[in-house]
């Protein structure tokens, strides 16, 4: 069985249940799930695979929430789980990209990192401190854009509302094209996105607070596709 590498935990959420949850799924397409939540130990097993004679790592995973924690409601917690992503980390995971392997970011692997340039090359958007935002958890009501009818990820979705955080005002990086979206009333915003980078692919879904989110049955097909989209040597178009 191939295999899936997810940096999962940090403050503020359930990573416990929703990284059960994505290795529920990558076992529907034959991917065994490895779970880290030590970013350092995520790294070296990335280091690893691209020594090892076959890659084992077909597909990564960031369903986490680690970063300086300089300032904020959540800097008492600094002493335990601030992390830093220096150049050579960065350069890793570029490297499992672009050599074909998968990424997944999921919700707040955009916050991850601190925005890092090339963590949000890869990921296609992060937070801003001085400008991003989102409402306490609600009913967000998802809807397909016109790329996103063509896409393996999104094609045939209809709209549909789950209960989660909608993520206002990233710093989207140039070329990203949303396949979903959702409005507060005056601005549409990317909720999903997926992009071959270098010989690899990378789909990013802002969604996913919750378990109760992963669960809902559009959005489950949804991931189930962009891993399998995502996976190292899917021969899916797009």
């Amino acid at each position: 069985m191939s295999g899936h590498l997810v940096l999962s935990g940090g403050p503020g959420h359930d990573f416990d249940v929703t990284t059960a949850e994505l290795g529920a799924l990558s076992s529907e397409i034959g991917l065994a799930t490895t779970v880290v939540t030590e970013p350092t130990e995520f790294f070296t097993a990335l280091r690893c695979n691209k020594t090892e004679a076959a890659p084992r790592w077909d597909l990564v995973t960031v369903n986490a929430l680690r970063w300086r924690m300089e300032t904020g409601r959540y800097a008492d917690q600094a002493d335990r789980l601030a992390f830093t992503l220096n150049a050579t980390d960065a350069t890793t995971l570029e490297h499992h990209v672009t050599g074909g392997g998968g990424l997944v970011v999921l919700h707040t692997g955009v916050i991850c990192f601190d925005a890092e340039p090339t963590w949000h090359r890869l990921a296609g958007a992060t937070w801003n401190w001085a400008s991003s935002s989102h409402p306490p958890a609600a009913d967000v009501a998802v809807t397909l854009t016109i790329p996103g009818r063509d896409h393996p990820v999104t094609a045939g979705v209809e709209p549909f509302v789950v209960h989660d955080e909608m993520y206002r005002d990233l710093d989207v990086a140039d070329g990203v094209v949303p396949l979903l979206s959702a409005s507060n009333g005056t601005v549409e915003y990317p909720l999903l996105w997926a992009r071959p980078f270098g010989a690899g692919r990378v789909v990013t879904d802002v969604l996913g607070h919750g378990v109760e989110s992963l669960r809902h049955p559009t959005h489950r097909a949804v991931l189930l596709r962009a891993l399998a989209w995502c996976r190292r040597g899917s021969a899916d178009a797009g």
